[in-house]
C-alpha cells in the first residue's frame, strides 16, 4: 500500500498529466522502442503510428493518478487491458522495462517540474499498479492454459476455409494444426493473430473478434480489408485477404476479452453494429439463439449498402427462426438494394428511432463499430437515460473516448 504522502504527491500531478499526458506517453514509447526494439514484435505498429496507443496509455496513467487511493474504481479498465496483455503475451519481465522508460518520459517532458519527490512517488505507484496487472494476468494465463482445449502463448492453426462475405470482409475458418480440442469462448471475445510478413522486420499481432458460436471444432474471424498497403492496418488486413490461403498455417492466442454477452441474464438485449463491428454481435446473436431463443433480442446493423454488408444471410436466418428482431440501416443504398428491399431504414440510427423501437427502460445495449458511430450511439443512449451499467461497448484497438 502507498503511504499518505505518496498518494498526495501522485494526486497533485493529475492536472499536469491531463495537460501533458500524451506528450509523456509519446516520449515513453519512442525511448522504449529505441532501447528495446524487440518489443515491436508484441506492440501493434498501427496503433503506434496512428497515436491511438499513446492516447490510450495517457488516459490510463491519468486515471491511475486520479484514483490512486481507490484503484478498485479503475479495475474494469485494468481488467480490459489485462485481457489484451494476456492475448499479446505481455509477461512480468516486461513491466520493469515499461516502468523505467515511463519514469524517464515523465522527467524528460516535465523537466524541473518533475521533482525527485514526484519521480520517487510515481516509481512507488507504478510498482503497485504493475503488481496488480501481473497478479491478474497470472490468473488469466493460468486459466487460458489449463481450460479444456486451452494453451499458452500462440498455437498453430490451419485456414480450413476462406469465405468472401462482402466486397471488404472475408471470413477465415481456423482449425488446430494438431487436431486437438480448442478452448471455448464467451460471445464477444477475440483472438490475437500473429503474422510474419515477408519484408517486415518485426512480427505483426492483431486482435480479431470471433464471429461464430463457441463449442465448435474451429474458430471464425471475419476481417475487413483496410484500404492501402501503406497504412499500418492495411498491411495486415491485405495480407490476410490476398496472401493467406486455405491450407496455410496461422498462429493465434487463446480467446480473451471482457466485452461479452451474459447468457445467465434474461433482460432484453439490443445489439448495435456499424460496419465490421458486427463480428462480435453476430457471435452474441448466434449464442443467444442457441442458448436463449426466448430472450428478447434486437439486432441493429448499419452499413453503407449491400456491397459491404457481411453475414447478412446468417442474421436473417436467425431472425426468421427465433423471436429476435433485426433491422438494417443503409446510409448509401444502391439501386439494387432498393429493388431488393435489402434494408429497413435509409440513413443513420437516430436517438428518436432507438426510443421508438427498443426497450430503453430495461434492455442491455451492446455496440461496436467506427468511432463516430459509437459516439453517436453512446450519446443517444445517455440522452435517453440509459444507465451506464446497461451500456457496453468495444473499441477495435486501444480504448478510446466516446464522450464529446
Amino acid at each position: 500500500m502507498l503511504n499518505k504522502k505518496t498518494v498526495e504527491i501522485i494526486k497533485s500531478t493529475v492536472p499536469v498529466l491531463e495537460e501533458h499526458g500524451e506528450a509523456i506517453t509519446t516520449r515513453f514509447y519512442e525511448t522504449m522502442f529505441q532501447n528495446h526494439p524487440e518489443l515491436l514484435n508484441i506492440f501493434n505498429h498501427a496503433n503506434q503510428k496512428q497515436g491511438k496507443q499513446q492516447r490510450a496509455l495517457a488516459g490510463t496513467v491519468y486515471a491511475a493518478a486520479k484514483y490512486i487511493d481507490s484503484l478498485e474504481a479503475i479495475m474494469p479498465v485494468v481488467t480490459q487491458i489485462a485481457h489484451k496483455h494476456r492475448s499479446l503475451g505481455i509477461k512480468p519481465e516486461h513491466y520493469p522495462i515499461v516502468g523505467k522508460y515511463l519514469l524517464f518520459a515523465i522527467k524528460d517532458v516535465l523537466k524541473d517540474a518533475a521533482t525527485d519527490d514526484i519521480i520517487e512517488a510515481w516509481g512507488e505507484a507504478y510498482n503497485v499498479i504493475a503488481d496488480a496487472f501481473i497478479s491478474l494476468e497470472a490468473e488469466m494465463y493460468d486459466q487460458a492454459e489449463k481450460q479444456t482445449g486451452g494453451w499458452d502463448g500462440f498455437r498453430s492453426f490451419i485456414v480450413s476455409k476462406k469465405v468472401i462475405e462482402s466486397e471488404v470482409i472475408t471470413s477465415f475458418y481456423l482449425r488446430p494444426k494438431d487436431n486437438g480440442p480448442i478452448a471455448s469462448f464467451e460471445p464477444g471475445q477475440y483472438i490475437s493473430v500473429k503474422l510474419e510478413i515477408a519484408g517486415e522486420e518485426f512480427t505483426h499481432i492483431r486482435q480479431y473478434s470471433l464471429s461464430d458460436v463457441s463449442h465448435k471444432d474451429y474458430y471464425r474471424i471475419s476481417v475487413k480489408r483496410e484500404d492501402g498497403l501503406e497504412t499500418p492496418d492495411g498491411k495486415v488486413s491485405n495480407f490476410l485477404h490476398q496472401e493467406m490461403a486455405e491450407g496455410d498455417t496461422i498462429n493465434i492466442s487463446a480467446p480473451a476479452g471482457d466485452f461479452i454477452l451474459d447468457t445467465r441474464k434474461q433482460s432484453p438485449v439490443v445489439l448495435l453494429s456499424g460496419g465490421v463491428g458486427l463480428t462480435p454481435m453476430v457471435s452474441m446473436l448466434k449464442t443467444a439463439a442457441a442458448l436463449q431463443p426466448e430472450r428478447a433480442v434486437t439486432f441493429i446493423h448499419a452499413a453503407a449498402n449491400g456491397k459491404v454488408h457481411a453475414l447478412k444471410n446468417e442474421v436473417k436466418a436467425l431472425s426468421e427462426q427465433t423471436k429476435f428482431k433485426s433491422f438494417v440501416f443503409y446510409d448509401s443504398p444502391t439501386e439494387e438494394d432498393r429493388l431488393a428491399n435489402a434494408f429497413d431504414v435509409e440513413g443513420y440510427v437516430t436517438e428518436e428511432w432507438l426510443e421508438q423501437n427498443t426497450d430503453i427502460a430495461q434492455a442491455e445495449f451492446f455496440f461496436c463499430g467506427p468511432v463516430p458511430f459509437m459516439k453517436a450511439i453512446n450519446r443517444s443512449l445517455k440522452n435517453l437515460g440509459v444507465a451506464d451499467e446497461r451500456i457496453h461497448y468495444e473499441f477495435f484497438g486501444p480504448k478510446g473516448e466516446l464522450e464529446g
